[in-house]
């Protein structure tokens, strides 16, 4: 899927913010190329491209935690996407339900 408006950086990624379309908890923030964007429209689940790997990822292929695309945006600049989902267990690859469970602010 081709949308102009979408700004990639010089590695041909995007970022993509991932939100519990329910709760509202924002999940995990992971990389897309125009390949894992068409695929994760495609399959209805989220696909990223790994940096370190190199490679595509399916969110859940090999745990199990998918997310199901409830809807996915672009913010008004075009350079950030923001997937909203239903998620089938944990973002956070520790297990946590989201990748942001420290605080740098909390005593």
């Amino acid at each position: 899927m081709n949308i102009p408006e979408l700004k990639y950086n010089e590695a041909g990624l995007i970022p993509c913010i991932v939100q519990d379309a329910d709760t509202g908890a924002v999940l995990m923030m992971a990389w897309m190329s125009a390949e894992s964007l068409a695929l994760t429209l495609e399959r209805g689940e989220t696909v990223f491209f790994s940096r370190s790997r190199q490679e595509l990822w399916h969110k859940g292929a090999t745990s199990g935690n998918t997310q199901k695309l409830v809807d996915l945006r672009y913010d008004c600049d075009g350079d950030t996407l923001l997937a909203l989902v239903n998620p089938a267990g944990p973002a956070c690859h520790t297990g946590a339900r989201t990748c942001f469970y420290r605080s740098m602010t909390e005593e």
